[in-house]
């Protein structure tokens, strides 16, 4: 097969022949399913312990499209959507090739899992179709696993840690302290702790323990008789998903009154613990109280139609998509390499914050503001979804967005040719 015929496969761009060709079937199929839309693929956790998140993505993915299609669409076509669980990393590989090879998408969107973010973009970078991951934290995904095909809308850890580590320096609880981690046993725990060890170490910190927890793990009664013998300055939660929502109830019960605090959030999560276990100091890549035009009117969008207001996963998946579409209108295509040319450019994004995001060109990751949240105590609590405080954006006003990224020293992307 020519690469032309591959570009045309997947781009959906070159001649209907040529692209019916490369699919074996015949051309009145081709022009309903390839000209008359844009298919994109959504991949992401739908059951499981990361599975509420996933709806949370799947439920935002499906709003952005209805706006972007209510406002005309993407070059005069609509927006399909795709959506399948992707489950584990190996169901999330053979989706990916799925999408791209019988379903023609023009590219992928989603996740959670980095371990699954990584099979994706193995194949994202083999068909060389753009994948934009939506919740896959990993440092190492942007540093020794990057792939010229992914982009990374979702933070990386040392941004995360960074930036609510900027808390706990100020409330003085790194230096000389002692901290007892909890981590989640996959990619995601294993590249959290590395960096949490070394922003800690370097600022003066000492570990009184760090467990890792397996990912089916409910019951923390033994982790927490461990952390209550250690006597702890600080309890650190490097959990994922529906871990954390246990792990933050039982807590509660057990009664401990060490300070608690996090490198890795999820507002779903603390909402679901229920009033008055939510404790702490946490990181968070977005939430739904922002003060800004975009956050408002996506908060008022979301909870309109669903009920509820969106969290944080609700918003990496929500700024795929309209990322996704900006970036097709203003390349005036839909080919992985021109779209690539122009992500890589310097384009600039309205990511609902107080400055506008982009993509670094070093590894892909947008960079973008965060914010560390803060629990409230129980009686300042009006409602099940207003449950903590904020800090203003991280970095500042003054400071480059690149302040709270990893640097060339701690992780260095190198793309494949």
């Amino acid at each position: 097969m020519s690469h032309d015929l591959d570009i045309s496969r997947r781009g959906l761009l070159k001649g209907v022949g040529g692209a019916a060709l490369v699919a074996g079937i015949g051309m009145p199929a081709i022009v309903r399913a390839q000209s008359d839309v844009i298919r994109i693929g959504h991949l992401t956790p739908r059951t499981g312990f990361l599975g509420p998140l996933g709806e949370y993505g799947v439920m935002a993915a499906d709003l952005a499209v209805e706006e972007i299609n209510a406002a005309g669409g993407v070059l005069g076509r609509k927006i399909e959507l795709l959506k399948e669980d992707s489950v584990n990393p190996q169901t999330a590989s053979t989706k990916a090739e799925r999408m791209v090879e019988r379903d023609k998408v023009a590219c992928i969107v989603g996740e959670i899992s980095s371990a699954s973010c990584l099979t994706i973009a193995q194949v994202a970078q083999r068909t060389k179709t753009l994948f934009f991951n939506t919740g896959g934290n990993s440092d190492a995904l942007r540093s020794t696993d990057c792939k010229r095909y992914m982009f990374h809308v979702e933070s990386q850890n040392s941004m995360y840690v960074k930036s609510v580590g900027r808390s706990f320096l100020q409330a003085g609880m790194v230096k000389g302290k002692k901290w007892y981690s909890l981590t989640a046993d996959y990619a995601f725990g294993h590249d959290l702790l590395k960096v949490a060890k070394r922003f800690m170490e370097g600022n003066g910190g000492q570990f009184a323990g760090d467990d890792l927890v397996p990912t089916d793990a409910t019951d923390f009664s033994s982790y927490l008789l461990k952390i209550r013998n250690a006597k702890p300055d600080l309890v650190i939660i490097n959990l994922a998903g529906a871990q954390t929502t246990n792990f933050l109830k039982q807590y509660s019960e057990f009664g401990l009154t060490f300070p608690v605090g996090g490198f890795g959030f999820d507002t779903a999560l603390a909402w679901a613990a229920g009033k008055g276990n939510f404790v702490g100091t946490w990181p968070v890549v977005w939430h739904h109280l922002i003060e800004t035009a975009g956050t408002k009117k996506f908060v008022d969008a979301f909870t309109k139609k669903y009920g509820k207001p969106p969290e944080n996963q609700a918003w990496g998946d929500y700024m795929a998509m309209k990322i996704v579409a900006q970036s097709m209108a203003e390349a005036k295509s839909l080919e992985s390499d021109k779209l690539l040319a122009h992500l890589e450019g310097g384009a600039k994004f309205d990511v609902l914050k107080t400055r506008e995001g982009y993509f670094r060109k070093s590894d892909h990751q947008l960079m973008h503001e965060m914010y560390a949240v803060t629990a409230l105590p129980a009686d300042k609590i009006k409602n099940q979804w207003d449950i903590f405080s904020s800090s203003g954006p991280v970095p500042g006003p003054n400071e480059p967005l690149e302040a709270i990224a990893s640097t060339p020293d701690e992780a260095v992307c190198t793309f494949p040719a």
